[in-house]
């Protein structure tokens, strides 16, 4: 198979992949009142389940970008998908409070190895005319395992128990992870090794790094809080069934998410061949976009207007979400890229990552729809933020980039 047609079939297969590490992490959230009521937890208490894999995730996100650069991209992605799945049977296990944060801890430290390797592996095969298309596609799969955790959880959940979805996606995924050991391979050309386990000072040469590094931070925030708290809230709130709260949670703004992320991915190509900026400029304006859909996610009690409120959010999360790791790659060196993602990935997630128990304090004060149209404010300061460093710092770089291959 030729590399210019396996670079697609990479696509697809990691695509599989990510989607499953998605529901993994997504089909507790749908099961959050089952949860709180056979263990007696809190909102707080079940803040903290969520908030466990987030923190893990994002402390062994450096470690886990040093690893991407330095062994098999392919075995540090299907040895992690086959980890995680098997964390994942685990935590149907649980019969304590303990035993759910310890397992979603886990969960977040074999996940954390799958970005750095696998958009490594994909910048490796796609070069600067195909890379926003290929991450978006791959990107994609981000939303569709958001939505089948989210719905298909609740689901199992509302008929067979809150374990039996950490059984099904569990065993699929080691299923999958053994199934494509045959099929996904490294590029021909030898990578090159880190010649240091965490090159900072290479990563954060350009200051458009610390930029993009603090936007996506903001972004997290906000991402975080509707994965965690939105199918509860549509569960008490609007009286939805577990079911129905776990797919209206997902599939209105994930998939809108997919049509945002595959137009992003386009604009962007098209924006970076007239100027470096143009990813980032890409990104700033999906954020900017999706302040007035935020606003009223929390504002409306009205269904109808609720899902336009969704939908425009995630078209526009779409768009920024499209160009993370693309408009990062503009910045680092090719030999620091599977790094660069588990530092900018770690730093993200780790300051996104108190969402979940800060929401759940502050909903106890303020109600959980004032807390969501809150967020609102954090996307028009990071878009803001995005274009003005874009402006500024984008039209000279100050690092030589090796091009990619």
């Amino acid at each position: 198979m030729q590399n210019s047609a396996y670079k697609w079939w990479l696509v697809a297969m990691l695509w599989f992949v990510c989607f499953f590490n998605y529901a993994d992490r997504q089909a507790i959230f749908s099961v959050f009142p089952l949860l709180g009521r056979e263990m007696n937890l809190s909102d707080v208490q079940l803040g903290i389940v969520g908030s466990a894999f987030t923190w893990v995730y994002a402390a062994a996100g450096p470690f886990a970008g040093w690893v991407g650069d330095r062994l098999s991209r392919k075995t540090v992605v299907l040895g992690g998908l086959i980890a995680w799945s098997l964390i994942t049977v685990a935590t149907a296990l649980s019969t304590q409070y303990a035993h759910l944060v310890t397992f979603r801890a886990l969960e977040g430290l074999g996940e954390a190895f799958y970005f750095p390797a696998s958009m490594a592996l994909v910048s490796a095969f796609h070069g600067p005319d195909t890379r926003s298309r290929a991450m978006s596609l791959h990107q994609s799969s981000v939303y569709a395992g958001t939505i089948a955790g989210g719905t298909f959880a609740g689901y199992l959940g509302q008929y067979y128990g809150w374990r039996a979805g950490f059984y099904t996606f569990g065993l699929l995924g080691v299923l999958l992870g053994i199934g494509l050991w045959k099929f996904l391979r490294e590029p021909e050309a030898p990578k090159e090794k880190a010649a240091a386990p965490v090159p900072f000072k290479e990563i954060f040469s350009h200051p458009m790094v610390y930029v993009l590094t603090l936007t996506f931070i903001g972004a997290n925030f906000v991402a975080l809080i509707f994965l965690t708290w939105m199918p509860t809230y549509l569960f008490r709130t609007f009286k939805l069934s577990l079911t129905m709260a776990g797919f209206s949670a997902t599939a209105f703004l994930q998939i809108a998410s997919v049509l945002g992320v595959l137009f992003g991915g386009w604009l962007a190509d098209r924006f970076a061949k007239k100027q470096l900026g143009g990813r980032a400029l890409t990104q700033s304006i999906g954020l900017l976009g999706g302040v007035p859909f935020l606003f009223l996610t929390g504002w409306t009690i009205n269904v109808t207007i609720l899902i336009i409120a969704m939908v425009g959010f995630g078209f526009c999360k779409g768009l920024y979400d499209a160009n993370i790791w693309a408009t990062l790659y503009d910045y680092v060196p090719v030999e620091r890229r599977a790094s660069a993602v588990g530092t900018m990935n770690s730093l993200g997630w780790l300051g996104g990552g108190i969402a979940p128990v800060a929401i759940a304090a502050a909903s106890q004060t303020y109600g959980m729809a004032a807390c969501l149209s809150a967020t609102s404010v954090i996307y028009l300061a990071f878009g803001i933020f995005l274009y003005i460093g874009t402006k500024k710092w984008t039209p000279s770089p100050s690092v030589a980039l090796t091009p990619a291959p």
